[in-house]
């Protein structure tokens, strides 16, 4: 086989004008084209969004012009391959039409064998469509259809186009087109389409057995040598006779290395291969990379209603994680390197799951591949997002090959774990009271209704996994349970918005809104400051409600909501940083709340099996529920995620006490509590310690507890109770920490809430910068301490409490000698 890129050399050009352009490389998008020839400004810039809107409702043609084809390669076939066309394609070689295109996530393979001149140049050339306007069309031309759904313009609903392009709630409006994924030319006698293995885990985890499957386009390959090697070491080899267009062999190895998720155990990697060969010759080879893991879904009937959690390899894992949005608008740009700053964030922050959203892209095979290699485990969402979906037979013959591609494509992955139908539909479908009767189990009946997607959710797309992915579990929704409301807390995955959205609940009981999976819930907050002045184009607009800040941030009602969680929890700032600092640290106790609380729920008979913030990243510099913002920059959030999902953390927490319902009435008597979460797998002896410190002037207000504890595996150990009587006592924290082999590894500080009813002032905070150490003391107990976030510096904590008589050693790395020290801020800190 030979295989030539078509990487460089392209143009480009709006359709109707015969200004030719250059184009930098595919795979590539129209703005970033425009971009690179200063026709449109950076959209991310100020409003200039808005000036380029002109750009999804043209035409837009690319060409590029093939070599010919060399004297002496006498192969028999040609074939042009596009990995992806964004959306509205027609192509044409040499002026004749070979292909037209519809939907973005199918990779389409053209023998143009009988075009190519030989000798001769050939020029393919690309036409575009704007998917606006096509979508629109499409719609109209379906009255029957009810167009209903959250976010951007209906019409999406009707394309196989990444939705978020239409604006989301945290994302600008850009449509773009173009050759979004690779384009080459193969040339070949034969070659192997797809490499399968199916194999199971014996119950002992001591052998794998299975199956290769090899399948073959072209007549000329006439036997399959198949290999397994681990590190280089050969496991497993056989040979199998082309038949049917298919070579098969059984395979099995004993005492396997598994693949484990980060934190359980390593992540071994076999490269299973395949050559295809006729009389000695080698035609071509295929090679996966792939991991031996016994994965699980456990849905059990149990006291609440259904458990909903992960096994892998026997070991029952909680999912504590992020949702992932696609890392740019355009995608093009997000390199493999960017994609593992990303994904080894999550590691270092003992993430262990991340969930693909269903509004977004079907992934790079790098993003999973470092899934594979990092050990972390994927939630893949299908590509449906709050829509009710049509169902019309030309758009389930789209969808049907859009998904056996995928799944063909991502079914080797160890860490692809479950499969979900769609995000929100279901909620859609709740909201707008469209026809849904779970036991009707007719599916032709679905296709009658005002919710056809069902006939996709749960026929099409199970049967799909069934056939081309077996070993990976399916749901039809996200959220989803059994046919029930979506809100229902006791079987299957939750979205809980009532923090924020809805009801907008006090953050402080986010635990006590959850279900079995939260699959999604989150808080706002600021980006940081770089990050605000990167697009802040003109400065007069440098403060909190600023127009330009309010276009950077999407979501319906954003500053009513920001407004209500501050005031209720903050005093009010007015200056910018100390605005931001008051979101981030709202979002960063909203966070802790939740995670501290579902991580203790697991240990009670896994009543809660994982929680996955909305959302890890942004795709542009906005403010939004990220934990990361667009440039990488960590909000404290994502350090308090990582305090709650350290391997040994403590927690200690008192009752909430309403104080806005009972109109600021102070709390009588408060009970308290102290456990310790666990995820390893053996029993830890751990020192804990819990102590009450005055607010006011730093001292014991009472005893400290001290207790020497066994901790359970992979569970929650209840240390301390006590009771907070708030009439005899000054207000006081209760500080915890946990000791293994004499050292401190978790720290939680329960503060009296809200935070606006407490003096911060003259807190006595020192901190002390040490060869590549920071060291944190204060003299009172001081809330959310801090640091900078700048590029190439990286912190261990962040957005810490300091409390006297424990001194913090923070390790900085990346800060160049001669560089400034980081700058820092707290909770009622005056600003400078």
């Amino acid at each position: 086989m030979e295989v030539q890129e078509l990487d460089t050399g392209w143009q480009f050009k709006q359709a109707d004008t015969e200004e030719w352009l250059p184009v930098a490389r595919v795979p590539t998008n129209v703005h970033l084209d425009l971009i690179d020839n200063k026709k449109i400004e950076d959209p991310f810039l100020g409003f200039n969004e808005l000036k380029c809107e002109w750009v999804g409702e043209k035409s837009w043609t690319y060409r590029y012009r093939l070599p010919p084809v060399l004297p002496g390669k006498q192969f028999r076939k040609h074939v042009l391959v596009f990995d992806g066309l964004d959306t509205f394609a027609e192509v044409k070689l040499s002026g004749i039409t070979i292909l037209e295109s519809n939907n973005m996530w199918i990779m389409h393979r053209v023998d143009v064998s009988h075009i190519l001149h030989k000798e001769a140049v050939n020029e393919i050339e690309i036409e575009f469509k704007p998917a606006l306007l096509e979508a629109r069309k499409i719609k109209e031309s379906h009255p029957e259809h009810k167009w209903v759904g959250f976010n951007g313009d209906m019409a999406r609903l009707a394309v196989r186009k990444a939705q978020y392009h239409w604006g989301w709630d945290w994302g600008p409006i850009l449509m773009t087109c173009g050759p979004w994924r690779g384009v080459r030319l193969e040339s070949y006698e034969a070659r192997i389409k797809d490499l399968r293995v199916d194999y199971e885990v014996d119950i002992s985890l001591t052998r794998v057995s299975g199956m290769i499957t090899a399948t073959i386009e072209g007549d000329s390959g006439k036997e399959v040598h198949f290999s397994t090697t681990l590190a280089g070491v050969e496991v497993f080899k056989g040979t199998a006779v082309v038949a049917s267009g298919r070579g098969i062999v059984q395979f099995h190895v004993n005492e396997p290395k598994l693949w484990y998720p980060h934190g359980y155990g390593e992540q071994p990697l076999y490269t299973v291969s395949a050559t295809l060969s006729t009389d000695g010759i080698n035609l071509h080879t295929c090679s996966k990379r792939t991991g031996f893991r016994k994965g699980e879904l456990i849905q059990e009937t149990d006291d609440i209603g259904k458990t909903f959690y992960f096994r892998i390899n026997g070991i029952d894992v909680f999912c504590g994680g992020s949702d992932w949005i696609p890392a740019d608008s355009f995608t093009p740009r997000i390199t493999e390197a960017k994609y593992r700053k990303w994904l080894e964030m999550m590691v270092d922050g003992y993430q262990v799951m991340i969930r693909v959203w269903g509004g977004g892209i079907w992934e790079e095979d790098c993003f999973y591949e470092i899934c594979d290699e990092l050990g972390i485990l994927v939630w893949q969402d299908f590509m449906f997002g709050c829509g009710n979906y049509p169902a019309y037979p030309e758009m389930l013959r789209s969808i049907e090959a859009e998904c056996v591609f995928q799944t063909q494509r991502l079914r080797h992955h160890p860490s692809l774990v479950i499969y979900a139908g769609n995000n929100e539909d279901y909620q859609v479908m709740e909201q707008y009271k469209l026809t849904y009767n779970y036991e009707d189990k007719d599916p032709e009946n679905w296709l009658k209704t005002d919710f056809p997607a069902r006939y996709i959710y749960e026929k099409l797309l199970p049967e799909i996994v069934a056939a081309h992915s077996p070993h990976i579990p399916y749901n039809p929704g996200s959220p989803w349970g059994d046919g029930k409301i979506s809100s229902d807390p006791t079987v299957g995955d939750m979205h809980q918005w009532n923090v924020w959205h809805g009801t907008q609940e006090k953050y402080q009981i986010f635990d006590k809104l959850g279900g079995r999976f939260n699959s999604e819930f989150g808080m706002e907050a600021f980006p940081h400051i770089d990050t605000i002045k990167s697009y802040v184009t003109d400065p007069s607009q440098l403060y909190p409600q600023s127009q330009m800040l309010d276009f950077h941030n999407k979501a319906d009602g954003h500053e009513r909501r920001i407004a209500t969680y501050l005031v209720e929890n903050f005093r009010s700032e007015t200056e910018l940083e100390a605005f931001i600092h008051l979101t981030q640290l709202s979002q960063a106790e909203a966070l802790m709340f939740g995670y501290r609380g579902w991580r203790q729920q697991w240990g009670q008979k896994r009543a809660c099996g994982g929680a996955l913030v909305w959302q890890l990243n942004d795709c542009w510099p906005v403010t939004s529920w990220s934990i990361v913002d667009y440039f990488l920059r960590k909000k404290p959030a994502y350090y308090a995620m990582r305090r709650c999902l350290a391997p040994v953390a403590v927690a200690v927490k008192r009752e909430h006490h309403d104080w806005s319902v009972v109109h600021a009435r102070p709390a009588g008597m408060l009970g308290w509590e102290c456990w310790v979460a666990s995820s390893r797998m053996e029993v830890v002896e751990a020192r804990v310690e819990v102590r009450f410190i005055g607010i006011a002037d730093g001292r014991d207000v009472k005893e400290r507890l001290v207790k020497e504890v066994k901790l359970v595996g992979n569970g929650t150990t209840e240390v301390f109770r006590g009771v907070i009587d708030n009439a005899t006592e000054e207000p006081h924290v209760l500080a915890a920490r946990v000791w293994v082999e004499g050292e401190v590894v978790s720290r939680d500080v329960d503060w009296p809430q809200p935070f606006k009813y407490l003096d911060f002032r003259e807190r006595g905070v020192e901190v002390e910068w040490r060869d590549g150490r920071v060291v944190v003391r204060a003299r009172k107990p001081t809330k959310g301490l801090v640091f900078e976030e700048r590029e190439g510096v990286l912190v261990d904590d962040s957005g810490i409490d300091v409390v006297p008589c424990d001194e913090q050693v923070i390790r900085v790395r990346g800060l160049k000698a001669g560089e400034g020290e980081l700058g820092w801020r707290y909770l009622g800190m005056s600003t400078p």
